[in-house]
């Protein structure tokens, strides 16, 4: 049995580096794509974000994409700010060990690939051929 009592789980910055790897992982026409989106870990999303999502419980929230995804957008739509996928270390860490069955980075992925979907309107074969969590 393993001694998990010095343990600690990621910080933000480490939990950063994972989405990173797992942005810069995706095949080459996505990883591209996706630069130009910004990521932003937090640890919850934020009061206004719940409330706008109709949710109490902030660890029902792994990620969030915030922008017009590229299948609706126009070239008369005033900006509001850039394309951001926000993930939640919180919530996405309370899933991985209830699921126990999957590495960290793994379910860091499948978040972000799943935010990544709404930028871009891939459908759900498009997410399977990306995103091998299906499989």
């Amino acid at each position: 049995m393993s001694d998990w009592s010095k343990s600690t789980p990621p910080d933000l910055t480490a939990f950063e580096a994972l989405a990173l790897a797992a942005r810069a992982a995706l095949p080459v026409p996505y990883s591209e794509a996706a630069q130009a989106v910004v990521l932003r870990v937090e640890d919850f999303a934020p009061d206004r974000m719940l409330a706008e999502m109709g949710m109490e419980n902030p660890f029902e929230l792994t990620g969030l994409y915030e922008g017009i995804p590229l299948t609706e957008k126009s070239v008369m739509d005033q900006p509001f700010g850039p394309d951001t996928i926000w993930l939640f270390r919180r919530p996405i860490l309370e899933e991985w060990a209830e699921r126990g069955d999957v590495p960290l980075g793994d379910l860091v992925a499948h978040v972000l690939v799943h935010e990544l979907a709404h930028h871009f309107g891939w459908s759900d074969a498009d997410i399977a051929r990306i995103d091998r969590w299906w499989e």
